[in-house]
């Protein structure tokens, strides 16, 4: 990614990235908050089914949110309140939001200044918490909101003097390298790396975030007769590894493992996952790598992403494979099931980063401007039980959508309803108690409508979404959920209703609460 997310070409990746979001509505729903859509399944859909169906909101260079600098808070809410609405609408079930795009921040840090990308300036306050006020308004939706962080880039120009007075980065220069006109963080330098974590753990504590998400960027993406200026860091702290790469890989490695441990002491159930670029390395550098001729993770960012997964270190890695099928140096084809093959027998969850932003975009070649091409790649997906969903760039080009591939994609793959994915190492927790739920018919068309009423006593946790299933005939006082259908997934609450148009006279209803990772609870007594 660059502002955020940059993929250009498989054998070096350019340095602007576009966008994501589109508006297509599934079926209704009414809550407290007023009629929003649920995530509604085709009649026919089966038993309970598991998937990440994940948006990337970007901030950096407003590339998605807030659409420019300056906007007044009102607006800036209004804004995101719009996006989350869309997302809901057009069946996503978890966010990913830019929230420390260039070593500042969109909460109130002790640590780092204000964004730029809210005011334009470094370091005003916006006039409110935008963090605090988008995981509220995720939550509301029943959309999970994970973090996401960039953790060395400093500034998208070079000068330190450009930056706030008490930057940390002017505060200490002996943390910094200027490289390809930016300004970054050296990760070689241990006080530096502590630093960073620091700063992105301060919202991990005080914010209700369900994931931690980093994507590509690691050291930068070369620039072309220019190493990354770190011969001073190497000599200093470089003792004890063969080579510069070896120990450039091993300080990024630090980074990415100290997170995770980190981020599971502060906050156990969140997840924390890393969205690499889509080639680790090919085939003709290691008989392990893919059949490529793209750049290498490995050895250009000196990210590790498959030794990652080995570890154990992510809970989810989604690979930005940004290719078309067929592409000869970066194929979808073939980059999707070496994928899966990597997770394979790990406890890692595996996600397809989608390039949104190249279906029907001008210069992009033939397969992105059909209107196709993402239905094919949800199609080879469906034939590898070893992804587990998709993430999409970014959310604006998901709301053009120029030639319709969102819609098509989602109309091919998306019918069914279905739950976010749950990490086996999170499976094991209480379960939500059932709700009670009530059934009323609509005079005039025969539609079921459902009351749904959280449990008393669910140890003072209100049920994040429900899982409404239906039944062809009555299912008995204990309905088991494979034979019923899931015909949608809702936002939680203390009340909930939901309306089902495509009901019939022998349709009868179960329900189940979902809890914030996903864990459901027993089906509710079984109603008509």
């Amino acid at each position: 990614m660059t502002p955020g997310h940059t993929t250009g070409s498989p054998q070096f990746p350019a340095l602007a990235r576009r966008t994501v979001l589109a508006t297509a509505a599934a079926a209704g729903l009414t809550t407290a908050l007023g009629a929003t859509p649920a995530h509604a399944a085709a009649p026919h859909a089966a038993s309970v089914e598991r998937q990440m169906r994940g948006l990337w909101i970007a901030s950096v260079v407003n590339i998605d949110w807030p659409s420019r600098t300056g906007l007044d808070a009102a607006t800036q809410r209004a804004e995101f309140v719009r996006l989350a609405d869309e997302a809901l609408a057009s069946g996503f079930n978890a966010l990913f939001v830019q929230i420390r795009p260039t070593a500042d921040a969109f909460w109130p840090s002790p640590l780092e200044p204000w964004s730029q990308w809210l005011t334009g300036t470094q370091g005003q306050d916006p006039g409110y918490d935008p963090l605090h006020f988008m995981v509220e308004t995720a939550h509301q939706r029943g959309l999970a909101f994970h973090a996401w962080f960039n953790p060395y880039r400093v500034s998208m120009q070079a000068d330190p003097s450009a930056l706030v007075p008490d930057h940390p980065a002017r505060v200490h220069p002996e943390w910094t390298v200027s490289y390809g006109g930016k300004l970054y963080y050296d990760p070689g330098v241990p006080a530096a790396r502590r630093f960073c974590q620091e700063a992105m753990l301060d919202a991990v504590r005080r914010y209700d975030i369900d994931g931690v998400h980093f994507d590509d960027y690691f050291y930068p993406y070369p620039v072309a007769g220019s190493d990354f200026p770190d011969d001073e860091t190497f000599r200093t702290y470089g003792a004890g590894h063969a080579d510069k790469a070896a120990w450039r890989r091993h300080n990024v490695d630090l980074m990415v493992r100290e997170m995770r441990d980190a981020v599971r002491a502060v906050r156990p159930n969140a997840l924390f996952g890393i969205s690499p670029f889509g080639v680790w390395r090919n085939a003709t550098s290691d008989p392990r790598g893919s059949r490529t001729a793209a750049f290498q993770s490995y050895d250009g960012l000196h990210a590790d992403t498959r030794g990652w997964v080995e570890q154990g270190w992510l809970d989810y890695i989604a690979p930005q494979v940004y290719w078309h099928i067929g592409l000869p140096v970066a194929d979808y084809g073939v980059l999707a099931p070496w994928w899966a093959e990597a997770v394979r027998g790990t406890d890692t969850e595996l996600w397809i980063g989608q390039a949104v932003y190249k279906s029907g975009a001008a210069g992009q070649p033939a397969p992105w401007q059909d209107g196709k091409e993402l239905s094919r790649h949800l199609a080879l997906n469906a034939t590898l039980p070893d992804i587990g969903g998709d993430l999409f760039f970014s959310a604006k080009d998901v709301r053009a959508d120029r030639v319709g591939d969102f819609a098509a994609m989602r109309l091919a793959h998306w019918g069914r309803a279905v739950l976010g994915p749950l990490p086996a190492r999170l499976d094991a927790g209480p379960r939500p108690r059932p709700p009670h739920v009530g059934v009323e018919r609509d005079a005039h068309t025969g539609a079921a409508v459902l009351r749904i009423t959280a449990a008393g006593h669910n140890r003072g946790v209100v049920p994040f979404r429900y899982a409404i299933h239906r039944f062809n005939g009555r299912p008995g006082r204990d309905p088991e959920t494979r034979r019923g259908s899931l015909v949608a997934v809702v936002p939680g609450g203390r009340q909930a209703l939901y309306r089902d148009s495509d009901a019939t006279g022998s349709s009868w209803y179960a329900v189940s609460a979902v809890d914030r990772v996903q864990r459901h609870g027993r089906l509710s007594r079984p109603v008509r």
